[in-house]
């Protein structure tokens, strides 16, 4: 798996900027298909449908090789071209950002509708919640009572991510850590056990770590 940085799930995030008497009002949000990205461009189109232009960029994939842009009726290159570029300077991967425009009466050129675009992208991108997604192993361990307290100690000074305890005849807690981390741990663990714990690795995982 491949760590890369996007924009927070379940969320719209906005921006505005006014120059000239042309507002822009940028739309981002997180997307992992080009199904979803083409819905939210078609949802911010017709929300705003009294609106000059909706141009749209979006970039996918853990690699961020899916990109595509739309400059949606402003001159070539003028708009989705930088709404694209100003995601890629932010490192970002499956985000799409519509930057809707509503005329103002003053045409800007295009060096100023280059600039118009772009800057709203980025202000758009630094009101967005980024995370980091990154790759942890998720690992289960079985152990007796007379251990908890011990292991859930351990766990907390480690700051080791627990998402599961399931407390039956012997306790099972799921968790999540770094990779690398993983041999450390378990010798660890077997210190303070004396062996007296089994766990299974359940693989690795994709998680969103806030940046």
């Amino acid at each position: 798996m491949t760590n890369f940085r996007t924009v927070a799930e379940g969320e719209i995030f906005s921006a505005a900027y006014e120059v000239n008497k042309s507002k822009f009002i940028a739309h981002v949000v997180h997307v992992e298909t080009e199904e979803a990205a083409r819905a939210f461009v078609q949802a911010v189109r017709k929300k705003f449908f009294d609106a000059t232009h909706n141009c749209s960029a979006w970039i996918l994939g853990e690699r961020g090789d899916k990109q595509k842009s739309n400059d949606d009726g402003e001159p070539g290159g003028t708009a989705g071209n930088p709404i694209l570029d100003a995601i890629k300077r932010n490192g970002l991967t499956n985000t799409a950002v519509v930057v809707t425009r509503y005329f103002g009466g003053i045409k800007l050129g295009a060096g100023g509708l280059i600039r118009a675009y772009s800057h709203t992208t980025a202000l758009g991108l630094d009101a967005a919640r980024r995370v980091q997604m990154t790759t942890l192993r998720k690992l289960s361990l079985t152990l007796e009572y007379n251990f908890l307290a011990t292991v859930e100690n351990f766990l907390r000074r480690e700051q080791i991510r627990v998402t599961a305890t399931d407390y039956a005849d012997v306790v099972t807690i799921e968790l999540l850590l770094e990779p690398e981390r993983l041999e450390k741990f378990l010798t660890q663990l077997n210190d303070l056990t004396a062996a007296n714990f089994l766990h299974e690795d359940l693989g690795d995982v994709l998680i969103p770590v806030e940046i």
